[in-house]
């Protein structure tokens, strides 16, 4: 099994990547919030990485954090809950509010994620609660400044990456430009990529 993958980032969109290691390009799946740490093609790059094996193909899904793996795990082992889903749940909230959101039973927050109706919201919390209460308690613990590096603000144009990321997601141009205006509007200036883009998801999804 593949647990972490280093290597030059040939390819970068806003749902995978291409990392070269070893003259071999690996594919893996990511996360919004891992594409919003990622460096520039061309530069090395680290994640952590979860194999997913299948009876016709074996998948890689790269984090940037072990938090965000350690959560995409996690809602591995609800009943109807695949790779997909878990990756859409952690592009719509960051690891740590999908566990407090765990936690504390908050149906609707999980509802707001796309995909995710009352059924499944109810059945993430009844099987994940107690574990992600376990979590959410050992991140309390940690020492501050133990996630990931962020990427240099300066060089990030949050406007052009997120719409960047959003017609690589599939979304017409229009409804895209109208979603990114509108997030950084709401946002104001100076906002993280990583939040204009989540904000920007939520509004192309509605």
């Amino acid at each position: 099994m593949i647990a972490w993958l280093e290597g030059l980032l040939r390819e970068k969109t806003a749902s995978r990547v291409v990392i070269a290691a070893g003259g071999v390009g690996y594919e893996a799946w990511i996360p919004v919030s891992t594409y919003a740490a990622l460096p520039d093609e061309g530069k090395t790059v680290a994640l952590h990485v979860h194999t997913h094996v299948r009876d016709d193909a074996i998948v890689l899904y790269g984090f940037s954090t072990s938090l965000e793996r350690t959560t995409f795990e996690l809602l591995l082992r609800t009943s109807g809950v695949g790779p997909r889903l878990a990756i859409g749940l952690l592009s719509g909230l960051e690891p740590e509010r999908l566990l407090d959101a765990l936690r504390k039973g908050a149906v609707a927050t999980l509802r707001a994620v796309p995909g995710v109706g009352p059924k499944m919201a109810e059945r993430l919390v009844v099987e994940l609660r107690e574990r992600a209460a376990e979590l959410v308690a050992g991140l309390a613990e940690a020492p501050a400044g133990s996630g990931g590096s962020p990427r240099d603000a300066a060089a990030v144009d949050p406007a052009e990456e997120a719409l960047s990321a959003l017609l690589n997601l599939g979304y017409p141009r229009a409804q895209a430009q109208r979603a990114v205006e509108e997030s950084l509007a709401s946002l104001g200036p100076g906002t993280s990529l990583e939040r204009v883009l989540r904000d920007a998801l939520r509004r192309s999804l509605r």
